[in-house]
């Protein structure tokens, strides 16, 4: 990446500001320098999802939180070194300096083929989509086309590309469409099998129809979103964090249309014309341990904030993973149609 001034930010840039930076680099990592090019640090999601999780708000200075001691190569190295020391260090970018240490250019590493990963991925498929009718009057949601493919067909396909193959889809409105859209997975060299729901199951009480109860832990996502979330990630992410679940969460930003009065009494101390606020929001994927299905009674509808709550009541570890990447509930007309726009930057 030669464009490296893309992605170049300063120690009083805010975390708000790396985030957009980042999403604009499109590389997952900015670069901290002086007004003379020199490399002070550096930011990557990991950094960024690290600050949120210890409550720094999102205009905290990114000199709070920056790799200030990161790896770096010499431009006149033999490329195959900068490779070397990506891998051995588990990095994905390694920026790359000349004799007075400022950044010239930005080495990325080459992708290596993904292992094929065991952990079973549920893709909750059964809903009736009755935001977006007419469009699903005659079609299930998960088989409505973005970019000139069903929704559920990409996320399949992103789970894919990540090593992934063996899925689980709970299907019930026009769940015949689906099954005989995927089949038994051999299309693509995968597994799939069908949880079939003869009543409304709810996001967790579907687990409770599965004929074996998985070994490792697992993935479950709502079949209506297109996403460019790491998975691999994000169950290290679980795994290191030791939680029976961990969900995804988005930041929400909702603008109060009128302005804002603080009062101490009858007395105004504070007035803000039409301030912004900033919350997460579930974002409808998580990951989940085997065990945490004991907690689902059979046959019954649940909810996944119902399961979620009734851990948390038994202070059971549950995680939350701050989404970075690009996300979309394609739950509406206004959605889907935003989908069609973005599906070409995206996902091509």
């Amino acid at each position: 990446m030669r464009d490296w001034k893309r992605i170049a930010i300063t120690l009083s840039t805010a975390i708000r500001e790396v985030m957009e930076v980042i999403d604009k680099g499109c590389v997952q990592i900015a670069l901290v320098v002086d007004e003379n090019d020199h490399l002070l640090g550096t930011v990557t999601d990991g950094d960024i999802r690290r600050a949120i999780l210890q409550g720094n708000g999102l205009d905290t200075e990114i000199a709070d939180f920056m790799n200030a001691n990161p790896f770096t190569g010499l431009l006149d190295e033999h490329p195959s070194a900068w490779q070397r020391t990506m891998t051995r260090h588990g990095l994905r970018h390694l920026p790359l300096l000349d004799a007075q240490g400022r950044i010239i250019q930005l080495a990325v590493l080459s992708a290596p083929e993904e292992p094929q990963r065991d952990n079973i991925v549920v893709l909750m498929a059964g809903g009736l989509g009755s935001r977006l009718r007419p469009l699903t009057d005659d079609t299930p949601k998960p088989l409505l086309e973005v970019g000139g493919k069903p929704i559920l067909e990409t996320i399949i396909e992103s789970f894919i590309a990540q090593g992934f193959y063996r899925f689980r889809l709970c299907i019930n409105y026009r769940g015949e469409m689906i099954r005989k859209h995927f089949g038994n997975g051999e299309h693509w060299n995968i597994e799939i099998e069908y949880i079939e729901e003869h009543q409304r199951m709810g996001t967790a009480g579907a687990l409770s129809l599965l004929e074996k109860t998985p070994e490792e832990p697992f993935f479950i996502m709502n079949g209506d979103l297109l996403t460019k979330v790491d998975f691999v990630r994000l169950l290290a992410f679980h795994q290191q964090q030791k939680n029976i679940i961990t969900v995804c969460v988005r930041e929400h930003r909702h603008q109060i249309p009128y302005g804002v009065v603080k009062l101490d009494q009858h007395r105004i101390i504070e007035l803000k014309e039409k301030p912004i606020q900033y919350s997460f929001v579930n974002a409808g994927i998580y990951i989940i341990e085997p065990e945490a299905i004991k907690q689902i009674p059979p046959n019954q509808f649940v909810d996944m904030p119902d399961l979620i709550n009734k851990l948390l009541d038994q202070h059971l570890a549950v995680g939350s993973f701050p989404l970075r990447e690009y996300w979309i509930d394609v739950g509406r007309i206004e959605d889907f149609q935003q989908a069609h726009v973005d599906y070409s930057k995206q996902f091509k």
